[in-house]
């Protein structure tokens, strides 16, 4: 054996001694670079170095790096479960965005104080530098070490065919285990299966919080034992932790579903299950003026409106595809007079039956039909959310149809007309996503088809001059789709639009056009979802606006507050003016103090407060009040009334 290795350290040629670790040659210190790259695998750093090994250090700052560090915690956090609760048996325990978890079967639910003192001995294990320590297994000798572990035995049978969270313990080829084992005696303290890597102390985890626990279904399906998962965060720095804990806290002050109810938007009536939202007279407002707004941007952009039934024979879907390949997410089917039916989870089937309903010439291309369509999915129950994940819910579908030619021309201009919506709700730092085929089953179609759509996107996506990032396999069965991601005030970022191209739908409806030199062709399809949904772009606009909406969107967009009973003659006709500009109004005549009248409005975050005395009045004005607090006196009502149709004209926010 040479007593010498020549490898690639992070780019550059080096010779090392034979049995060199990757934390050596990198001279890790396991606190900035906690693990290392090696031919372009994930590895701890005491991985043994081979001849021709390239090595790259992996940085704890780094987004893999800190999905170590909380895969790393979440072994800390079952250890110390077990510890306290030895009786619990063990799930998985992935890192996930911001965090990670690890489910537990155990008899009864978590109470925070467990979970205080689960939080305790973690920090005690952390504070031993406790080696994490890989070692190779069998399927047998894991079966054998892991007897009294009835959810790991079953992961090893899953071996190779794991969910993505299940990988992180079996994935595919060798099994392995790590040992957590005490830094001065060398004793075993614990041991999980997992494929790694992980930081090579406990005491490389700088910092973590337990956040919460709740109930979860094994392998996330309903027929399964259902564990308690419990959910934590970790990061590369303190700072790092307190700054997404913030966010955290501002995120909960924003929660829709929480806004939803003091500002009496919407609610979610038990009565009427899961997923179902209904919305109140103000939310009513605000998804109109949003609905008006994209009719009337539609318009102008030449689409056509159409309408469809909620409703359909199940062999449209069969038709279309999707019933193969999307009937876990349908509701199940239902018999009339000898004929299965479903409620419909899309509108893109019955557009085709539009298209089909006569002969079509090149002439009418591109044909783009519109519809704010209901349609109705099985979100499993775990994962409903308020207004950002629900089961009922009204599209702004578009199914645009071009000939080839058209393609992509139709696309950049769909992008960029996408793009001045969403800046006219408010959102203005995007990103775009471009999701493709992988080399998985899950997708129909020609590939060579699939990546003339997909060359067509790319290059659209990358002319439009925002930052693209690849989502291989993330495609719709059909065809390949970008996807608008905004970020929010609090930088959150949400994926809303969605452009799709679709080469195949329009072959399996035998879909066809008369072409100019007389032949017939087939079109092709293009999906577009604007909002999403409109209960998720109004639940992502709540939270954006902290439920401050602009003026145009504001349920109520002016209070009108009276100095005293006297003054509310005069209001009322202030606000029949205003309510002939198109404005609404309120005013409030209670028998409240007037300062309670201002925090009323404040609280139901009113844009404008117009307040009127004798003085006022004597004057023809107003005492204008902003939602900031901020007050200017003596406006004359007419200028008063044209800075509100202004601001409610222009868009902006106040």
């Amino acid at each position: 054996m040479s007593a010498e290795l020549r490898i690639t350290l992070a780019g550059a040629e080096r010779v090392v001694a034979a049995g060199t670790t990757a934390g050596e040659a990198l001279e890790a210190d396991g606190r900035t670079v906690i693990a290392a790259r090696v031919n372009g695998e994930a590895r701890d750093l005491a991985h043994p170095l081979a001849e021709g090994d390239a090595v790259e250090p992996i940085e704890i700052s780094s987004d893999e790096g800190r999905a170590i560090v909380r895969h790393s915690t979440a072994h800390v956090m079952a250890q110390a479960v077990q510890e306290l609760f030895p009786e619990a048996k063990l799930g998985i325990g992935p890192p996930v965005e911001n965090g990670f978890y690890y489910d537990f079967d155990v008899e009864q639910a978590f109470h925070p104080d467990d979970l205080k003192r689960v939080e305790k001995r973690m920090r005690e294990i952390v504070k031993q530098g406790q080696l994490f320590s890989r070692r190779a297994v069998s399927d047998d000798e894991a079966r054998q070490e892991l007897a009294a572990e009835p959810y790991k035995l079953e992961l090893i049978g899953l071996k190779g065919g794991a969910a993505d969270e299940e990988a992180v313990e079996v994935g595919a080829g060798q099994l392995t285990i790590y040992d957590n084992l005490d830094p001065k005696s060398g004793e075993l303290q614990w041991k999980d299966l997992c494929r790694g890597p992980h930081v090579p102390s406990t005491r490389s985890i700088p910092a973590f919080k337990i956040m919460r626990s709740g109930g979860a279904y094994w392998r996330g399906s309903e027929k399964n034992p259902q564990l308690q998962r419990i959910y934590g965060t970790a990061w590369e720095s303190r700072d790092k932790q307190d700054e997404y804990l913030k966010l955290l806290e501002e995120a909960e002050k924003r929660d829709h579903r929480k806004l939803g109810a003091e500002l009496d938007l919407f609610s979610f009536p038990p009565e009427l299950g899961s997923g179902l939202p209904i919305f109140h007279p103000k939310g009513g407002i605000i998804r109109k003026e949003m609905e008006d707004y994209m009719r009337r941007r539609q318009a102008e952009a030449g689409y056509e409106f159409v309408n469809t039934p909620h409703i359909t024979k199940s062999a449209l879907f069969e038709t279309s595809g999707h019933l193969p390949w999307y009937a876990e997410d349908m509701f199940p089917a239902f018999e009339l007079e000898g004929i299965e039916y479903r409620v419909k989870p899309m509108n893109c089937p019955m557009h085709n039956l539009i298209f089909r309903a006569r002969g079509r010439s090149y002439r009418e291309l591109p044909l783009r039909l519109c519809e704010f369509g209901s349609v109705y999915r099985y979100e499993k129950s775990g994962v409903v959310h308020g207004l950002t994940r629900v089961r009922g819910m009204t599209q702004d579908d578009a199914h645009i149809y071009t000939t080839r030619e058209q393609m992509a021309d139709e696309i950049k201009s769909l992008l960029r007309f996408v793009l001045s919506v969403l800046r006219d709700f408010g959102l203005s730092d995007f990103y775009l996503e471009l999701s493709t085929r992988d080399e998985s089953d899950k997708f129909i179609g020609d590939p060579a088809e699939w990546d003339e759509a997909t060359r067509a996107l790319h290059q659209v996506a990358t002319e439009s001059g925002l930052t693209l990032v690849d989502d291989p396999g993330g495609a719709a069965f059909y065809g390949p789709k970008i996807s608008v991601q905004a970020k929010d005030a609090i930088g959150r970022t949400w994926q809303l639009s969605t452009i799709q191209l679709d080469l195949n739908q329009p072959k399996r409806f035998g879909l066809e056009y008369q072409a100019a030199d007389g032949s017939r062709q087939t079109p092709v399809m293009i999906h577009r979802a604007l909002f999403g949904s409109v209960e998720r772009f109004l639940g992502v606009l709540t939270e954006h606006y902290a439920g401050a909406f602009p003026p145009w969107l504001s349920p109520v967009q002016v209070a009108g507050i009276p100095i005293a009973d006297a003054h509310v003659p005069y209001l009322q006709d202030v606000a029949k003016k205003l309510r002939e500009r198109g404005i609404r109004i309120e005013v409030d005549a209670s028998d409240d103090r007037m300062q309670k009248k201002i925090r009323n409005a404040q609280k139901s975050k009113v844009p404008f407060m117009l307040l009127a005395g004798d003085e006022d009045i004597a004057n023809g004005a107003v005492s204008f009040r902003f939602r900031s607090g901020e007050q200017k006196n003596g406006v004359p009502v007419e200028d008063a009334i044209a800075e509100i149709v202004s601001a409610v004209e222009r868009r902006v926010q106040v």
